[in-house]
């Protein structure tokens, strides 16, 4: 399939992949952004535990306690763990008049113990809409780190940046803010730049805005205002040796570009389909994209690349009708797996789009956060409160119901043989035990 990078020498290609797989392999034992190191839920890792929690608190290394609540995924460099909340004054008055703390938080992955807790101050958008869950929607969005700095993201619409030391580098505000309930999409790190999805209620102000990763200055904002709203985060893959930035946003209603690659250099639109898109990031592998809205309604799977408009030559199949599901696709091993309310699991063959299984996860908690695969051909539908891990492949097959008793819809962090959940109480690290 024609490439629109085709024309640029090979040897900036080769540059590239050599540059990304580097970086892949340096942070292949961290879980950097919303979704890991691929930003697809994938982790290499083989030792990690398909069982904890319950009365003996099997398997639990370590839990400590949250300063706040909110439903962003922890992220993890090295020996550290960063973790986002807000906190309300404990005054008792009305939350849409007053602006809750915004904490940014280190833990030591080893025992727990918390380094640092840092104080942003919030931005502009003091919200009335607490829908969203723990934290009311201001701590909804994963930070993301490069080992460097932290990058960290509230629904009050501002970003910051912080050293491994908990000092703010630089703050900016994001203006306008006519965001629709909160902001639900996370930070995309690409070379030297923080990425943000600014997929607008209000069209006119939708956007793509690159901050400087240094100086937090706006190297430039690409406008989109054909774009509807959405809470999803982009997924940054490697297309033929090339960066492209996979972007899910239609509001409530069927775009005729609600999937759309951008160049992350530049925010510039290489190729687009037709769908629907707002709660749920795309999902890439056997060959195809797979996005839906995440509120309900149709399914595509599509082969990226071309130019323009691919829909009439590059979608390979469709799922007529999908309930709610706001937590993201998985593709691992031929198959596409889709977690819907209430709570049931379908797996349908990458390549046909012919469905596999359609199974119920008796007791899962929660069906906003995204799966986890691992590289032992486990899945794992974790999250702090009651979690289901399956065994991947065609057949389903539970291997274990688990139970933390802290109920939250953060998505899992995995790094090292743990997996790292967040609750509205605790922060819980998960390994085996010796």
């Amino acid at each position: 399939m024609h490439s629109p990078f085709s024309h640029r020498p090979v040897i900036l290609v080769g540059a590239f992949s050599l540059a990304l797989l580097t970086l892949t392999a340096a942070i292949a034992a961290d879980w950097p952004q919303f979704r890991g190191p691929t930003g697809q839920g994938l982790s290499d890792d083989k030792n990690l535990p398909v069982k904890w929690g319950g009365k003996e608190k099997e398997n639990v290394l370590w839990q400590s306690p949250l300063n706040g609540q909110g439903h962003a995924s922890p992220i993890v460099s090295g020996d550290a763990v960063f973790v986002c909340t807000v906190a309300w004054p404990t005054n008792g008055g009305p939350r849409e008049k007053s602006m809750p703390a915004h904490h940014v938080t280190r833990y030591r992955t080893t025992d727990g113990k918390q380094m640092w807790d840092t104080l942003v101050p919030p931005g502009p958008w003091l919200r009335n809409d607490f829908r969203s869950g723990p934290g009311g929607g201001y701590a909804a969005p994963t930070p993301a780190t490069d080992g460097q700095r932290v990058y960290a993201l509230f629904a009050s619409s501002v970003l910051a940046a912080l050293d491994f030391e908990g000092k703010i580098v630089w703050r900016k505000e994001i203006i306008p803010h006519t965001f629709d309930v909160t902001i639900g999409t996370s930070p995309v790190l690409f070379r030297d730049t923080v990425l943000i999805l600014c997929s607008m209620s209000k069209a006119s102000d939708s956007c793509l805005i690159a901050f400087d990763k240094a100086t937090g200055d706006e190297k430039w904002r690409v406008k989109f205002p054909d774009m509807g709203f959405a809470h999803s985060t982009p997924l940054l893959i490697d297309l033929n040796g090339q960066p492209q930035l996979l972007v899910v946003a239609s509001g409530s209603s069927v775009k005729p570009n609600a999937l759309r690659s951008l160049d992350p250099a530049t925010g510039k639109a290489l190729w687009w389909c037709r769908g629907a898109g707002d709660a749920s990031s795309p999902a890439y592998g056997s060959g195809v994209v797979y996005f839906d809205s995440g509120r309900g309604g149709a399914g595509v799977a599509v082969a990226p690349g071309g130019e323009g408009d691919i829909t009439a030559t590059g979608v390979r199949w469709n799922i007529a009708q999908l309930p709610e599901a706001i937590g993201s696709p998985l593709i691992v091993g031929g198959h596409v797996y889709r977690l819907h309310s209430p709570g049931v699991l379908k797996c349908f063959d990458a390549v046909t789009g012919k469905q596999v299984y359609a199974e119920r996860l008796e007791g899962l908690t929660t069906t906003w956060a995204s799966p986890v695969a691992d590289g032992a051909g486990h899945l794992f539908f974790a999250n702090a409160g009651k979690s289901v891990v399956l065994a991947t492949g065609p057949e389903f097959r539970v291997l274990a119901v688990n139970d933390l008793g802290d109920n939250n819809h953060a998505s899992a962090a995995v790094a090292g043989g743990k997996l790292f959940l967040v609750g509205t109480k605790n922060l819980h690290c998960i390994g085996k035990q010796p």
